[in-house]
């Protein structure tokens, strides 16, 4: 076979297999018998092989993993994955529907969806093909497992169209596949994953694409950040089109016309969950048209028109064997149950959180108990109440300390606050517990700094605060138990590439009372650098909406004090990032511009600027863009070729621009 015609067969046989592919494991429809798939997969790998030129990015071949990973790198989503707020009864559902209706009215409709239990992750496409596979991380910032999800035989490598944009979804291990792998790591004598998500979350997170691609993994594709491509009006349009593409979507979604029959779709899944094939958490609702979902808009955290159904949790009865105390790095000492280990909704618990003192006596909860447990929204256990009807009179009633556990200080209980606290700001728990948040996700998200190294590192008096991490050298590391010259060499890297975090990370990871992760980005936005917040006074800090007295009072007092001025020269002098890299809020600088404040949609194809373009330059002028019209809408751009959104717009009597009014005020 000459080269010719070996090309012309490849391209036949990829299409091919691409194609049976797609109906095997998308629309588990298969039209051929596994030996000829066998059969045909041989054929295009011998060839590839003697015409490796001819082997192409989306070929079927290139699913089996490849090249071994050292670290994942970092991704930054183009539109933030927000998390969703939670219902965990009827009357939560009502609640959420009647906030609908007092922001858009009656005239409105539902898509369910079930949640199903996996990693959420984020498939980025450009003119049809995959480039870019990434976990959520922190919504804003997640990890590129590209190689990974290639390994997914669902996840399509060239769309049916070619189509720019990033789809959401979860990526799941399909029950079949849990119990399977779990029989062989048994037989091997290797610990078994407890539950298909932390499998599937597991498998994705390994370094080795071969092993991912030996888990069987699946997914369900549930959201197109960006429709402003398309002429789609409706999520349960923007699911049909992901259809046409090629995705695989949960086909037991339904439109529901109204709260009832949202909870009838719910009521029937609570009991039919055990059926499936797969595991689900509970059930997604989401406002269907796109319009109202700009109109209803998002918290810092969720959007609005959505929200997720929680199933109720299992609850199982176990005895409560002691209770230990933990020191945070507030100073806070937070009680935990010692249980005796037991199987709650997949997992094995044998600890959970008490809270405080007061919920110990309001439970009257004593050391030797028979407890009820269940976990929070399936993830956080917790004692629900005593079945006091057991007790044998052994049972011994808990006293809180006077003195910290770990430091011997006193332990106060500050008015207003039902939680004692050790004030000691050299209490080593509260310095070990400060490293911990330093690094953590939301923080500076330091990867390979766990707990358990911090704890290694705090414990070898190789950092006493968080300036430290930035003074490790390779000859301190490659010492430690457990670290060898590949992770103490992807530990420093990820160290040095923490320094260019923009200044909000480091302000939530610096710990100041309070000042949570809104909190940050709003003094963040609001002061550019650290120096000037630094020497903020309390009436500039309370000129802001969200910052209030409490916490005003808390910014000026650390700032204050000397051992934090030393700690921020420190992080300074190693190279550490003090300035705001993120989007700009409307300032004085840019509050005369036309697009100060105004909601604009770009419709159509622009000829001067790309898309990207006059977003990014809109949004610097404090400007908004949103993806759909509403009546919401203050201005929309119309390039070539716009379609049903400049009629929209037409019919609401929206401000309508072509392309060169646009310039025309950029420019200005």
């Amino acid at each position: 076979m000459d080269f010719q015609m070996a090309e012309k067969k490849v391209k036949e046989l990829q299409n091919l297999l691409n194609q049976y592919n797609y109906e095997y494991h998308v629309l588990d429809q298969p039209s051929v018998s596994d030996a000829e798939y066998d059969q045909l997969m041989r054929e295009l790998s011998e060839l590839e092989k003697r015409y490796p030129e001819l082997k192409t990015f989306e070929s079927p071949t290139q699913r089996v993993g490849g090249e071994v990973l050292d670290m994942f790198e970092k991704v930054q989503h183009q539109s933030q994955m927000l998390s969703l707020s939670n219902a965990f009864n009827e009357q939560d559902l009502m609640d959420f529907d009647r906030r609908i209706r007092q922001l858009v009215g009656d005239d409105f409709s539902y898509v369910c969806e079930l949640k199903i239990d996996g990693l959420a992750i984020s498939l980025r496409y450009e003119q049809g093909l995959f480039v870019l596979g990434a976990t959520r991380g922190d919504g804003s910032t997640g990890e590129n497992i590209t190689a990974n999800l290639r390994t997914i035989r669902s996840i399509p490598l060239r769309l049916k169209q070619e189509v720019t944009l990033e789809v959401r979804g979860e990526a799941f291990m399909p029950r079949r596949s849990f119990e399977a792998m779990n029989k062989q790591r048994m037989e091997k004598g290797e610990e078994v994953f407890a539950n298909p998500r932390n499998a599937a979350a597991g498998s994705l997170r390994q370094l080795d694409p071969r092993i991912a691609a030996s888990r069987n993994l699946d997914i369900f594709l549930y959201n197109i950040t960006n429709t402003g491509e398309t002429e789609i009006e409706s999520h349960s349009e923007a699911l049909d089109f992901l259809d046409t593409l090629g995705f695989k979507t949960n086909k037991e979604r339904r439109k529901c016309e109204n709260i009832q029959e949202v909870i009838e779709y719910v009521q029937k899944w609570t009991n039919e969950r055990p059926n499936l094939p797969y595991d689900i958490d509970g059930i997604v609702i989401k406002v269907d048209s796109l319009d109202q979902q700009q109109e209803l808009g998002a918290t810092a955290k969720s959007p609005r028109w959505a929200i997720a159904y929680k199933f109720p949790a299992e609850e199982v009865i176990t005895t409560l064997k002691g209770i230990e105390l933990s020191i945070g790095r507030t100073g806070v000492v937070t009680p935990t149950a010692i249980l005796d280990p037991v199987r709650v909704a997949g997992t094995t618990v044998q600890r959970a959180s008490l809270h405080n003192e007061d919920l110990i006596r309001e439970k009257d909860i004593k050391i030797g108990d028979q407890v009820v447990v269940k976990k929070a929204g399936d993830i956080i256990p917790e004692v629900v109440n005593v079945l006091a009807d057991r007790r044998t009179g052994e049972e011994v009633e808990f006293h809180m300390p006077t003195h910290c556990p770990e430091c011997e200080s006193d332990l106060v209980r500050l008015d207003g606050e039902v939680a004692l606290r050790c004030l000691n700001p050299k209490c080593p728990a509260q310095i070990r517990e400060g490293l911990i948040h330093f690094v953590s996700r939301n923080a500076m998200n330091i990867d390979g700094l766990g707990e358990k190294v911090v704890g290694q590192l705090f414990s070898e008096n190789l950092i006493q605060d968080v300036a430290d991490l930035y003074k490790l050298t390779y000859e301190q590391l490659i010492k430690l138990e457990r670290m060898g010259e590949k992770s103490v060499n992807n530990l420093l890297e990820a160290i040095e590439a923490s320094k260019q975090n923009s200044l909000e990370k480091l302000l939530f990871g610096l710990g100041i009372r309070h000042v949570g992760e809104k909190a940050a980005k709003t003094l963040a936005q609001t002061f550019d650098t650290l120096e000037n917040l630094h020497t903020a006074t309390h009436e500039q800090l309370t000129a802001i909406n969200e910052i209030g007295e409490k916490m005003a009072d808390s910014i000026v007092t650390f700032f204050e004090m000397e051992e934090v001025k030393e700690l921020i020269h420190e992080l300074k002098a190693a190279g550490v990032n003090m300035v705001y890299k993120g989007p700009k809020p409307v300032s004085a600088e840019n509050a005369e511009s036309i697009f100060a404040g105004k909601t604009i949609v770009l419709t159509g194809k622009l000829e001067k600027l790309t898309r990207n373009d006059a977003k990014e330059r809109i949004e610097a002028l404090g400007g908004k863009i949103a993806g759909s019209v509403s009546k919401k809408t203050d201005i929309v751009i119309a390039g070539e070729d716009a379609g049903s959104k400049l009629t929209k717009a037409q019919e609401l009597g929206i401000d309508i621009w072509n392309e060169e009014r646009l310039v025309e005020e950029l420019i200005d």
